[in-house]
């Protein structure tokens, strides 16, 4: 099983917090909480080396989103020795602290055939924290086709997660392209794993 399909499963399984009448905030933490719980690699003691930067809304944005006219398949490059068939599904522009700001959405080849997973979308960036307060090989967000609306998408990157790769050797982890690397820090998702492997 792919990587992105693990993660994917996961994401599935806890956007149903987020159909609750909650705050933004009690809701962000139960995701957060059921991430932790549920992780497929992080097990038992070591769930207290999961960390998160602090829920904070103004990381989550409406974007414009442009979808992407023949795009082509290409290899996404990735951790292990393996690479990953996507293609740019559209363009997401957005704002966050003033900044403009975009980002490349893609979808996955494999996962195109898949009844459960055909409308998967995949979000992977790095940002100014990259290698610092967050991970080295960057982070991911998975969103799904029906969530894009009228040509917009709630961007929310308190919900970003780091791949497998961040606490475990042996995965194919997709590298986020160049083009996929925001000039601003975004302090808001999972931090960097705080025990090393």
């Amino acid at each position: 099983m792919q990587r992105a399909l693990v993660c994917f499963s996961f994401f599935v399984c806890c956007s149903a917090v987020f159909a609750q009448k909650k705050s933004y905030v009690d809701s962000l933490k139960e995701f957060q909480q059921m991430y932790v719980d549920s992780h497929e690699v992080v097990k038992q003691y070591d769930k207290q080396y999961l960390a998160f930067f602090p829920i904070d809304s103004s990381y989550r944005a409406l974007c414009n989103f442009t979808p992407a006219k023949n795009a082509k398949w290409f290899s996404m490059k990735t951790s292990g020795t393996a690479t990953q068939i996507y293609r740019k599904y559209g363009l997401l522009t957005f704002k966050i602290h003033d900044t403009l700001l975009q980002l490349n959405v893609y979808q996955s080849q494999s996962l195109m055939t898949s009844n459960d997973y055909a409308d998967y979308l995949f979000i992977p960036f790095t940002d100014i924290t990259t290698g610092k307060e967050s991970y080295t090989g960057g982070r991911y967000i998975d969103y799904k086709m029906g969530d894009i609306r009228n040509n917009k998408l709630l961007l929310d990157f308190n919900k970003a997660y780091n791949p497998y790769c961040a606490y475990v050797t042996g995965y194919n982890c997709p590298i986020p392209p160049a083009e996929n690397d925001l000039s601003i820090s975004i302090k808001a998702g999972e931090k960097a794993y705080g025990k090393s492997h």
